[in-house]
């Protein structure tokens, strides 16, 4: 199995139900992280950010 197969592999995964489920979660837990330790200075940038690579990752 090459480099392709997985990244194949990962795709797929996060285009599924499921893996958009993860994916959002994820990026909800670092965009509270980061939140968190900027407090709260930053936050219309850190959901900007969020929001970007939401729709890179999984089907959105």
């Amino acid at each position: 199995m090459g480099i392709d197969d997985l990244k194949g592999k990962a795709s797929d995964a996060l285009d599924s139900d499921k893996g958009e489920k993860a994916s959002d979660a994820g990026l909800d837990k670092a965009s509270d992280a980061a939140s968190s330790a900027t407090g709260g200075k930053h936050d219309e940038q850190i959901s900007s950010v969020e929001k970007s690579a939401d729709e890179k990752i999984g089907n959105a």
